[in-house]
């Protein structure tokens, strides 16, 4: 019988944590003194009562660590159980959210898909602000320790490519993901505190400053205004880039470069294919714009950068509506929202590696065909890539397309039109953030969807975010039967 007392104490703990955290924007409102901080006060009180009860009640269980089963469960559940109390804010607080909004806008913010259903941020207390901020910040450190260790254990969607290098932690999970987490939590944090800085330098107050710094390096896209980085057009684009790539680079990287090994960073094929791609992204979107509809160099330059990052990096924020620049860049921009960064990141989406082991094996294939007596062998940085690997990537290709194309379906018998429903449910699946269309467009958002849409993005947005198999998995027979 499965022994669900280990999932129950991380999570319990988790819950707890994230409920410690509401101080913070508690702390803000009692500042501002605006009335709000005894929201924060409730959800904090809840979240660490529950939290706390349940991590108590399975303390007893946890000296096993995880086995693969309960790793499956845990990395899923884990992204169910914390929406629920992070929406309590918005649940009973000043925007008075109804529960499948708050859930929503939760959920959005742990994931760090950045789409959102609350309008009026510009007037909003400053405490839910923080609080949206936080959660992606929060979402995005915790979506590095799933992608280096649990998901190369579980073997999801060629992710175990990663786990030679990203450690191998089963049955121990605990102790040494705490490690891990600690080397990662610096980095991030340090990263995090540059950013707010040059946001400063750039002209952010400091609150906007602090908020878009951890949405930024979250890759998350929560921005304290309707009209998202529209309001900061200028340097602050060009800082806001520079730290999506950065957060959208693999952190293992950065581990290695504080332990004095600088070799893999610049050596990763991943890190270079990602940055010439954003590269020749911003030189087409450019060159298009001057050629067809004669802009500004610069803003055409700035625009283009920060756009094309924010969405191929799943980060989310709009510093334009770029559907008024003709239909090439929309269809270019639909399409690399499912690209994503790199492995290990706190990006989303497909990821750069997928895609070079897809090429990969489409070459050993084409060399079969003209030589059908050779050896051909696809290759990854220079290894050989096992069969399993291999395997493992095309059933992520072929399940992200066919959960694409049902949850476009689903959405579409809910009443939206082809391109909100398409859109829809590319953006919750890679986790991007703006869809396509006059009503979830950048220049959009989604409270005018309704609640049964909302539900099913809800469900888009987590199966993405965990690399689809590890959420499919659960509703096997053989699963169970362990």
């Amino acid at each position: 019988m499965l022994d669900m007392r280990p999932v129950g104490y991380v999570i319990g703990l988790l819950v707890a944590v994230l409920g410690a955290t509401m101080a913070l924007p508690l702390a803000m409102d009692v500042f501002d003194g605006n009335g709000q901080w005894p929201v924060f006060a409730v959800a904090m009180f809840l979240s660490c009562l529950t939290g706390g009860l349940l991590a108590i009640a399975c303390a007893n269980g946890t000296g096993q660590g995880l086995n693969l089963q309960q790793t499956f469960l845990l990395t899923t559940l884990l992204w169910l159980t914390l929406p629920v109390f992070g929406a309590l804010p918005f649940w009973l607080g000043a925007p008075e959210a109804r529960f499948v909004d708050a859930f929503f806008e939760a959920m959005s913010g742990l994931t760090t898909t950045g789409s959102t259903v609350l309008s009026g941020l510009d007037d909003m207390p400053r405490g839910i602000l923080l609080w949206r901020g936080l959660m992606q910040w929060f979402g995005g450190i915790g979506i590095i320790v799933v992608a280096m260790v649990f998901l190369p254990i579980l073997k999801v969607g060629g992710m175990q490519i990663f786990r030679t290098e990203s450690f191998d932690t089963l049955g121990k999970i605990l102790p040494r993901a705490a490690e891990i987490a600690w080397r990662i939590s610096v980095i991030y944090f340090g990263l995090t505190a540059l950013c707010m800085v040059s946001y400063l330098l750039a002209g952010m107050g400091p609150f906007d400053a602090l908020v878009h710094a951890l949405t930024t390096l979250a890759t998350g896209g929560f921005s304290n205004y309707d009209g998202s980085f529209a309001t900061f057009q200028g340097p602050a684009e060009y800082v806001a880039a520079i730290f999506m790539i950065l957060a959208s680079l693999p952190f293992v990287r950065y581990v290695q470069l504080l332990a004095g090994t600088a070799k893999p960073f610049f050596r990763d094929s991943q890190i270079r294919d990602y940055l010439l791609l954003i590269f020749g992204l911003v030189l087409t979107i450019t060159v298009y714009r001057l050629q067809v509809n004669g802009d500004h160099l610069e803003s055409s330059v700035r625009e283009a950068l920060f756009n094309a990052t924010s969405i191929i990096s799943g980060t989310g924020y709009s510093s334009a509506d770029y559907q008024l620049w003709g239909n090439f860049p929309i269809v270019l921009f639909f399409l690399i929202g499912l690209i994503g960064g790199c492995a290990g990141s706190t990006s989303c989406s497909v990821k750069i590696f997928r895609y070079q082991l897809l090429f990969a094996s489409i070459r050993a294939q084409v060399q079969k065909i003209h030589s059908p007596h050779g050896i051909f062998t696809p290759r990854y940085e220079g290894r050989s890539v096992s069969e399993d690997v291999i395997s493992s990537v095309m059933a992520f290709f072929m399940l992200f397309m066919v959960s694409l194309a049902v949850l476009s379906v689903l959405l579409a018998l809910t009443g939206l039109d082809l391109v909100t429903s398409i859109s829809g449910a590319a953006t919750a699946l890679a986790n991007v953030g703006p869809g396509l269309g006059p009503e979830i467009g950048p220049a959009g958002n989604f409270a005018g969807l309704n609640d049964t849409a909302k539900w099913l993005l809800i469900a888009g947005m987590l199966i993405g975010r965990l690399e689809l198999m590890s959420v499919y998995v659960l509703f096997t027979l053989n699963f169970w039967r362990r």
